[in-house]
Protein backbone atom coordinates (compact mmCIF):
# COMPACT_ATOMS: atom_id res chain seq x y z
CA UNK A 1 0.00 0.00 0.00
CA UNK A 2 1.36 3.38 -1.10
CA UNK A 3 1.13 5.66 1.86
CA UNK A 4 0.21 9.47 1.59
CA UNK A 5 3.19 11.99 2.97
CA UNK A 6 2.55 14.48 5.52
CA UNK A 7 1.98 13.78 9.17
CA UNK A 8 -0.26 10.51 10.15
CA UNK A 9 -2.33 8.72 12.21
CA UNK A 10 -1.86 5.26 13.21
CA UNK A 11 -5.22 4.70 10.93
CA UNK A 12 -3.15 6.68 8.27
CA UNK A 13 -5.43 9.63 8.39
CA UNK A 14 -3.82 12.69 8.06
CA UNK A 15 -3.85 15.27 11.07
CA UNK A 16 -4.67 18.84 9.88
CA UNK A 17 -2.36 21.21 8.25
CA UNK A 18 -1.73 24.68 9.23
CA UNK A 19 1.25 25.78 7.92
CA UNK A 20 4.50 25.09 5.75
CA UNK A 21 7.53 27.53 5.31
CA UNK A 22 10.42 26.91 3.18
CA UNK A 23 13.83 27.91 2.84
CA UNK A 24 15.89 26.83 -0.32
CA UNK A 25 19.20 27.33 -0.47
CA UNK A 26 20.83 26.49 -4.07
CA UNK A 27 24.44 26.78 -4.46
CA UNK A 28 26.28 25.55 -7.89
CA UNK A 29 24.28 22.46 -8.11
CA UNK A 30 22.99 21.52 -4.88
CA UNK A 31 19.90 22.67 -3.46
CA UNK A 32 19.39 22.99 1.00
CA UNK A 33 16.21 22.79 1.92
CA UNK A 34 14.78 23.53 5.36
CA UNK A 35 10.85 23.01 5.18
CA UNK A 36 8.59 23.51 8.64
CA UNK A 37 5.35 21.95 8.81
CA UNK A 38 2.86 23.07 11.53
CA UNK A 39 0.08 20.41 12.33
CA UNK A 40 -2.72 20.68 15.20
CA UNK A 41 -4.57 17.54 16.94
CA UNK A 42 -8.29 18.99 16.36
CA UNK A 43 -9.74 15.24 17.55
CA UNK A 44 -11.17 15.59 21.16
CA UNK A 45 -8.41 12.28 22.52
CA UNK A 46 -4.91 12.23 22.12
CA UNK A 47 -3.36 10.91 18.51
CA UNK A 48 -0.10 8.70 18.24
CA UNK A 49 1.49 9.94 14.79
CA UNK A 50 4.00 8.90 12.27
CA UNK A 51 5.68 11.10 9.63
CA UNK A 52 5.89 10.39 5.58
CA UNK A 53 8.18 12.13 3.56
CA UNK A 54 8.97 10.36 0.28
CA UNK A 55 12.42 11.10 -1.02
CA UNK A 56 13.90 11.31 -4.14
CA UNK A 57 17.09 9.02 -5.29
CA UNK A 58 19.50 12.51 -5.34
CA UNK A 59 18.30 13.70 -1.98
CA UNK A 60 19.03 13.07 1.57
CA UNK A 61 18.23 14.09 4.86
CA UNK A 62 20.28 15.31 7.54
CA UNK A 63 18.05 16.62 10.46
CA UNK A 64 14.61 16.61 12.13
CA UNK A 65 12.78 18.18 14.63
CA UNK A 66 9.82 17.97 16.28
CA UNK A 67 8.28 21.32 18.81
CA UNK A 68 5.73 20.30 21.19
CA UNK A 69 3.98 22.13 23.65
CA UNK A 70 6.96 24.60 23.50
CA UNK A 71 9.39 21.10 23.95
CA UNK A 72 11.61 20.73 20.98
CA UNK A 73 12.77 17.04 20.04
CA UNK A 74 16.07 16.60 17.51
CA UNK A 75 16.81 13.42 16.11
CA UNK A 76 19.81 11.59 17.07
CA UNK A 77 21.26 8.79 15.41
CA UNK A 78 21.17 5.72 16.98
CA UNK A 79 21.69 1.65 16.28
CA UNK A 80 18.22 0.58 15.40
CA UNK A 81 16.85 -1.81 17.95
CA UNK A 82 18.29 0.57 20.78
CA UNK A 83 16.40 3.77 19.23
CA UNK A 84 13.19 1.19 19.08
CA UNK A 85 13.66 0.76 22.88
CA UNK A 86 14.13 4.25 23.71
CA UNK A 87 10.82 5.52 21.74
CA UNK A 88 8.34 2.32 23.14
CA UNK A 89 10.01 3.44 26.56
CA UNK A 90 8.93 7.07 25.93
CA UNK A 91 5.32 6.74 24.37
CA UNK A 92 4.86 3.98 27.51
CA UNK A 93 5.25 7.01 30.00
CA UNK A 94 3.15 9.11 27.94
CA UNK A 95 6.31 11.63 27.27
CA UNK A 96 6.71 13.25 23.11
CA UNK A 97 9.10 11.23 21.26
CA UNK A 98 10.11 10.60 17.38
CA UNK A 99 11.51 7.89 15.63
CA UNK A 100 13.14 8.57 12.17
CA UNK A 101 14.27 5.42 9.94
CA UNK A 102 13.95 4.36 5.83
CA UNK A 103 11.19 2.36 5.48
CA UNK A 104 12.23 -1.09 5.00
CA UNK A 105 9.73 -1.87 1.74
CA UNK A 106 10.72 1.28 -0.13
CA UNK A 107 14.21 3.03 0.46
CA UNK A 108 12.87 6.25 -1.05
CA UNK A 109 10.41 7.27 1.90
CA UNK A 110 11.68 8.04 5.61
CA UNK A 111 9.01 7.19 8.19
CA UNK A 112 9.24 9.24 11.33
CA UNK A 113 6.92 7.93 14.55
CA UNK A 114 6.51 11.60 16.13
CA UNK A 115 4.51 10.13 19.20
CA UNK A 116 1.45 11.04 21.36
CA UNK A 117 -0.14 14.79 20.43
CA UNK A 118 -2.70 15.71 22.83
CA UNK A 119 -6.18 17.24 21.84
CA UNK A 120 -6.27 20.65 20.67
CA UNK A 121 -2.08 20.38 20.61
CA UNK A 122 0.34 22.29 17.92
CA UNK A 123 3.05 20.24 16.45
CA UNK A 124 5.89 22.12 13.90
CA UNK A 125 8.44 19.16 12.29
CA UNK A 126 10.90 20.73 10.45
CA UNK A 127 12.81 18.81 7.81
CA UNK A 128 16.59 19.44 6.50
CA UNK A 129 17.73 17.96 3.58
CA UNK A 130 20.04 17.95 0.36
CA UNK A 131 19.30 17.41 -3.07
CA UNK A 132 21.65 16.91 -5.91
CA UNK A 133 19.58 19.68 -8.99
CA UNK A 134 19.09 17.93 -12.17
CA UNK A 135 20.15 19.74 -15.67
CA UNK A 136 17.60 20.50 -18.12
CA UNK A 137 18.06 20.09 -22.36
CA UNK A 138 18.74 24.00 -22.44
CA UNK A 139 21.42 24.05 -19.28
CA UNK A 140 18.58 24.95 -16.54
CA UNK A 141 19.05 23.71 -13.09
CA UNK A 142 15.49 22.08 -11.71
CA UNK A 143 14.01 22.29 -8.44
CA UNK A 144 10.71 20.96 -7.99
CA UNK A 145 8.74 21.34 -4.09
CA UNK A 146 7.92 17.57 -2.78
CA UNK A 147 4.48 17.40 -2.90
CA UNK A 148 4.47 16.09 1.12
CA UNK A 149 5.68 20.16 1.00
CA UNK A 150 3.14 21.55 -1.67
CA UNK A 151 -0.15 19.49 -0.61
CA UNK A 152 -2.67 19.66 -3.67
CA UNK A 153 -5.60 21.01 -3.94
CA UNK A 154 -8.42 22.13 -6.84
CA UNK A 155 -10.42 25.17 -7.06
CA UNK A 156 -13.97 24.64 -7.02
CA UNK A 157 -14.22 26.07 -10.09
CA UNK A 158 -11.42 24.28 -11.91
CA UNK A 159 -12.61 22.22 -14.87
CA UNK A 160 -13.57 18.55 -14.58
CA UNK A 161 -10.80 17.43 -17.12
CA UNK A 162 -8.15 19.06 -14.62
CA UNK A 163 -4.72 17.03 -15.37
CA UNK A 164 -4.73 16.88 -11.54
CA UNK A 165 -5.89 13.87 -9.74
CA UNK A 166 -9.58 13.87 -9.18
CA UNK A 167 -8.99 11.77 -5.53
CA UNK A 168 -7.66 15.77 -4.94
CA UNK A 169 -9.77 17.90 -2.57
CA UNK A 170 -11.93 20.51 -4.42
CA UNK A 171 -12.35 23.37 -2.29
CA UNK A 172 -13.21 27.39 -3.11
CA UNK A 173 -10.25 29.36 -2.60
CA UNK A 174 -10.89 31.09 0.03
CA UNK A 175 -10.59 28.35 2.22
CA UNK A 176 -7.46 26.51 1.78
CA UNK A 177 -6.86 24.99 5.08
CA UNK A 178 -3.31 26.07 4.94
CA UNK A 179 -0.85 28.59 3.63
CA UNK A 180 2.57 28.07 1.65
CA UNK A 181 5.64 30.69 2.26
CA UNK A 182 8.76 30.05 -0.08
CA UNK A 183 11.86 31.74 0.31
CA UNK A 184 14.93 31.00 -2.22
CA UNK A 185 18.50 31.84 -2.15
CA UNK A 186 20.50 31.13 -4.80
CA UNK A 187 24.51 31.51 -5.30
CA UNK A 188 26.76 30.41 -7.98
CA UNK A 189 30.29 31.60 -8.96
CA UNK A 190 29.21 31.01 -12.83
CA UNK A 191 26.63 34.13 -12.39
CA UNK A 192 22.97 34.03 -12.15
CA UNK A 193 21.43 34.91 -15.74
CA UNK A 194 17.55 34.16 -14.88
CA UNK A 195 15.34 32.22 -12.47
CA UNK A 196 12.11 31.69 -13.72
CA UNK A 197 8.78 29.74 -12.29
CA UNK A 198 5.51 28.55 -13.46
CA UNK A 199 4.29 29.98 -10.30
CA UNK A 200 3.72 33.56 -8.94
CA UNK A 201 7.15 34.61 -7.52
CA UNK A 202 8.44 37.94 -6.16
CA UNK A 203 10.91 39.44 -9.59
CA UNK A 204 14.48 38.03 -9.11
CA UNK A 205 16.27 40.32 -6.21
CA UNK A 206 20.43 40.44 -7.19
CA UNK A 207 22.39 40.93 -3.81
CA UNK A 208 25.42 42.34 -5.43
CA UNK A 209 26.52 43.57 -8.41
CA UNK A 210 28.22 40.82 -9.77
CA UNK A 211 25.14 38.90 -9.96
CA UNK A 212 26.68 35.53 -8.09
CA UNK A 213 23.56 35.77 -5.88
CA UNK A 214 19.90 36.01 -6.22
CA UNK A 215 16.88 36.21 -3.96
CA UNK A 216 13.11 35.05 -4.81
CA UNK A 217 10.23 34.57 -3.09
CA UNK A 218 6.65 32.49 -3.64
CA UNK A 219 4.03 35.49 -3.89
CA UNK A 220 1.19 35.62 -1.63
CA UNK A 221 -2.19 33.65 -2.21
CA UNK A 222 -0.39 30.57 -4.15
CA UNK A 223 -3.68 28.11 -4.90
CA UNK A 224 -2.09 24.62 -4.18
CA UNK A 225 -2.95 23.47 -7.65
CA UNK A 226 0.35 23.07 -9.72
CA UNK A 227 3.94 21.88 -8.80
CA UNK A 228 6.31 24.54 -7.11
CA UNK A 229 8.80 24.59 -9.93
CA UNK A 230 11.75 26.46 -10.49
CA UNK A 231 14.26 26.94 -13.34
CA UNK A 232 18.00 28.64 -12.61
CA UNK A 233 20.60 29.72 -15.37
CA UNK A 234 23.56 30.40 -14.64
CA UNK A 235 26.17 32.94 -17.43
CA UNK A 236 28.66 30.36 -17.48
CA UNK A 237 27.45 27.20 -16.96
CA UNK A 238 30.28 25.18 -17.96
CA UNK A 239 33.00 27.05 -16.20
CA UNK A 240 34.43 24.57 -13.52
CA UNK A 241 33.93 25.92 -9.46
CA UNK A 242 35.19 24.81 -6.52
CA UNK A 243 33.34 25.76 -2.93
CA UNK A 244 35.29 25.20 0.08
CA UNK A 245 33.40 24.40 3.52
CA UNK A 246 35.32 24.68 6.68
CA UNK A 247 34.85 21.49 9.38
CA UNK A 248 33.50 21.64 12.67
CA UNK A 249 36.20 19.81 14.74
CA UNK A 250 34.36 21.55 18.22
CA UNK A 251 30.91 19.98 17.32
CA UNK A 252 32.25 17.28 15.98
CA UNK A 253 35.02 16.03 17.28
CA UNK A 254 34.32 12.33 16.43
CA UNK A 255 32.59 12.76 13.31
CA UNK A 256 33.23 13.20 9.69
CA UNK A 257 32.65 16.98 9.55
CA UNK A 258 35.26 18.01 11.44
CA UNK A 259 37.35 18.67 8.39
CA UNK A 260 37.38 20.91 6.17
CA UNK A 261 35.09 19.54 2.87
CA UNK A 262 35.62 20.83 -0.61
CA UNK A 263 33.06 20.67 -3.70
CA UNK A 264 33.87 20.66 -7.65
CA UNK A 265 31.21 21.53 -10.26
CA UNK A 266 32.13 20.41 -13.36
CA UNK A 267 30.05 20.60 -16.14
CA UNK A 268 31.47 20.08 -19.38
CA UNK A 269 30.40 21.32 -22.77
CA UNK A 270 30.72 18.49 -25.08
CA UNK A 271 29.64 19.72 -28.40
CA UNK A 272 27.08 17.14 -30.59
CA UNK A 273 28.88 15.03 -33.23
CA UNK A 274 27.10 13.16 -35.68
CA UNK A 275 28.12 9.13 -35.55
CA UNK A 276 28.49 7.71 -38.61
CA UNK A 277 25.45 5.95 -39.96
CA UNK A 278 25.78 1.77 -38.64
CA UNK A 279 22.94 -1.07 -39.84
CA UNK A 280 24.74 -4.25 -39.43
CA UNK A 281 24.68 -7.41 -40.70
CA UNK A 282 21.97 -9.13 -39.14
CA UNK A 283 21.81 -13.45 -39.37
CA UNK A 284 18.98 -15.20 -37.69
CA UNK A 285 19.56 -18.92 -36.70
CA UNK A 286 16.18 -20.77 -37.04
CA UNK A 287 15.74 -23.82 -34.97
CA UNK A 288 13.88 -26.58 -37.15
CA UNK A 289 14.88 -29.37 -35.04
CA UNK A 290 11.77 -31.85 -34.42
CA UNK A 291 11.31 -30.59 -30.89
CA UNK A 292 10.16 -27.05 -32.32
CA UNK A 293 7.14 -28.82 -33.52
CA UNK A 294 6.12 -29.56 -29.85
CA UNK A 295 3.65 -26.85 -28.20
CA UNK A 296 4.95 -24.61 -25.84
CA UNK A 297 2.88 -25.81 -23.30
CA UNK A 298 0.77 -28.74 -21.97
CA UNK A 299 -2.42 -26.24 -22.41
CA UNK A 300 -5.00 -27.04 -24.87
CA UNK A 301 -4.48 -25.52 -27.96
CA UNK A 302 -1.26 -24.02 -27.19
CA UNK A 303 0.81 -22.75 -30.35
CA UNK A 304 3.51 -24.64 -31.84
CA UNK A 305 7.19 -23.35 -30.89
CA UNK A 306 8.41 -23.46 -34.37
CA UNK A 307 4.86 -21.26 -35.17
CA UNK A 308 6.18 -18.76 -32.36
CA UNK A 309 9.26 -18.44 -33.21
CA UNK A 310 8.45 -17.88 -37.11
CA UNK A 311 5.67 -14.92 -35.54
CA UNK A 312 8.75 -13.38 -33.88
CA UNK A 313 11.23 -13.30 -37.13
CA UNK A 314 8.57 -11.70 -39.34
CA UNK A 315 7.65 -8.84 -36.46
CA UNK A 316 12.09 -8.56 -36.58
CA UNK A 317 12.10 -8.68 -40.28
CA UNK A 318 9.72 -5.93 -40.44
CA UNK A 319 11.85 -3.68 -38.09
CA UNK A 320 15.31 -4.03 -39.95
CA UNK A 321 16.24 -0.54 -40.65
CA UNK A 322 16.77 0.52 -44.42
CA UNK A 323 20.89 -0.26 -45.54
CA UNK A 324 21.62 -3.26 -43.17
CA UNK A 325 22.44 -6.57 -44.62
CA UNK A 326 20.31 -9.78 -43.49
CA UNK A 327 20.38 -13.70 -44.10
CA UNK A 328 18.47 -16.55 -42.50
CA UNK A 329 19.63 -19.97 -41.79
CA UNK A 330 17.54 -22.87 -40.73
CA UNK A 331 19.42 -25.88 -38.96
CA UNK A 332 18.86 -29.16 -37.92
CA UNK A 333 20.76 -32.65 -38.31
CA UNK A 334 21.33 -30.15 -41.70
CA UNK A 335 20.95 -26.57 -42.39
CA UNK A 336 19.38 -24.44 -44.99
CA UNK A 337 20.43 -20.92 -45.96
CA UNK A 338 17.83 -18.82 -47.92
CA UNK A 339 20.59 -16.55 -49.80
CA UNK A 340 24.56 -17.39 -50.68
CA UNK A 341 25.61 -14.45 -48.96
CA UNK A 342 23.96 -11.87 -46.39
CA UNK A 343 21.76 -9.80 -48.71
CA UNK A 344 21.06 -5.78 -49.10
CA UNK A 345 17.28 -4.99 -46.93
CA UNK A 346 15.18 -3.67 -49.52
CA UNK A 347 11.34 -4.11 -49.72
CA UNK A 348 11.98 -6.85 -52.77
CA UNK A 349 14.52 -9.05 -50.25
CA UNK A 350 12.35 -8.40 -47.75
CA UNK A 351 9.22 -9.70 -49.27
CA UNK A 352 10.83 -12.86 -50.29
CA UNK A 353 12.57 -13.70 -46.98
CA UNK A 354 8.81 -13.22 -45.88
CA UNK A 355 7.41 -15.61 -47.94
CA UNK A 356 10.21 -18.19 -47.11
CA UNK A 357 9.59 -18.00 -43.44
CA UNK A 358 6.01 -19.16 -43.97
CA UNK A 359 6.80 -21.71 -45.50
CA UNK A 360 9.33 -23.22 -42.42
CA UNK A 361 8.59 -26.25 -40.80
CA UNK A 362 10.26 -28.47 -37.95
CA UNK A 363 11.90 -31.25 -40.07
CA UNK A 364 15.37 -30.94 -40.43
CA UNK A 365 15.54 -33.86 -37.71
CA UNK A 366 18.52 -32.98 -34.53
CA UNK A 367 19.63 -29.81 -33.26
CA UNK A 368 23.37 -29.46 -34.45
CA UNK A 369 24.09 -25.62 -34.75
CA UNK A 370 27.82 -25.80 -34.68
CA UNK A 371 27.95 -26.22 -38.70
CA UNK A 372 25.64 -23.20 -39.86
CA UNK A 373 27.92 -21.23 -37.22
CA UNK A 374 31.04 -22.43 -39.27
CA UNK A 375 29.69 -21.29 -42.52
CA UNK A 376 28.36 -18.07 -41.12
CA UNK A 377 31.90 -16.91 -39.41
CA UNK A 378 33.76 -18.13 -42.68
CA UNK A 379 31.97 -15.64 -45.00
CA UNK A 380 33.64 -12.63 -45.72
CA UNK A 381 32.33 -9.21 -43.29
CA UNK A 382 30.24 -7.06 -44.75
CA UNK A 383 32.48 -3.53 -44.40
CA UNK A 384 30.69 -0.83 -42.24
CA UNK A 385 28.58 -3.29 -40.69
CA UNK A 386 29.25 -4.96 -37.79
CA UNK A 387 27.14 -8.50 -37.41
CA UNK A 388 24.42 -9.19 -35.11
CA UNK A 389 23.64 -12.66 -34.24
CA UNK A 390 19.69 -14.10 -33.35
CA UNK A 391 19.16 -17.66 -31.93
CA UNK A 392 15.52 -19.04 -32.39
CA UNK A 393 16.10 -22.34 -30.21
CA UNK A 394 14.06 -24.58 -27.68
CA UNK A 395 17.41 -25.77 -26.50
CA UNK A 396 19.05 -29.40 -26.09
CA UNK A 397 21.67 -28.30 -28.77
CA UNK A 398 25.02 -30.46 -29.25
CA UNK A 399 28.05 -29.64 -28.77
CA UNK A 400 27.71 -26.74 -26.39
CA UNK A 401 31.23 -26.78 -26.02
CA UNK A 402 32.50 -26.31 -29.54
CA UNK A 403 29.77 -23.62 -30.29
CA UNK A 404 30.61 -21.92 -27.53
CA UNK A 405 34.49 -21.69 -27.82
CA UNK A 406 33.39 -20.94 -31.88
CA UNK A 407 31.13 -17.82 -31.16
CA UNK A 408 34.41 -16.95 -28.29
CA UNK A 409 36.81 -17.07 -31.33
CA UNK A 410 34.96 -14.68 -33.53
CA UNK A 411 33.87 -12.72 -30.74
CA UNK A 412 35.33 -9.37 -32.51
CA UNK A 413 32.93 -9.90 -35.44
CA UNK A 414 29.90 -8.78 -33.41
Amino acid sequence: MVLQGGLLTRREEPVPLKSISVTLSIREFVAGVSATLNYKNEEEVPLETFFVFPMDDDSAVYSFEAEMDGEKIKAELKEKAKAHSIYESAISNRRQAFLLEEDKYSKDVFCCSVGNLNPGSNVALTLKYVQELPLEADGALRYVLPAVLNPRYRGSGSFEDSCLDMKTPVVPLEDLPYTLSMVATISSQHGIEKVQSNCAFSPTKYLGEDKTSAQVSLADGHKFDRDVELLIYYSEVHTPTVAVEMGQPRDNSDGFMKDPSAMVCFYPNIPETQSPVVSGEFIFLMDRSGSMQSPISKQVNSQLRIEAAKETLILLLKSLPMGCYFNIYGFGSSYEAFFPNSVKYTQQTMEEALRRVKLMQANLGGTEILTPLQIIYRQPPVEGHPLQLFVFTDGEVADTFNIINEVKRNRLRH
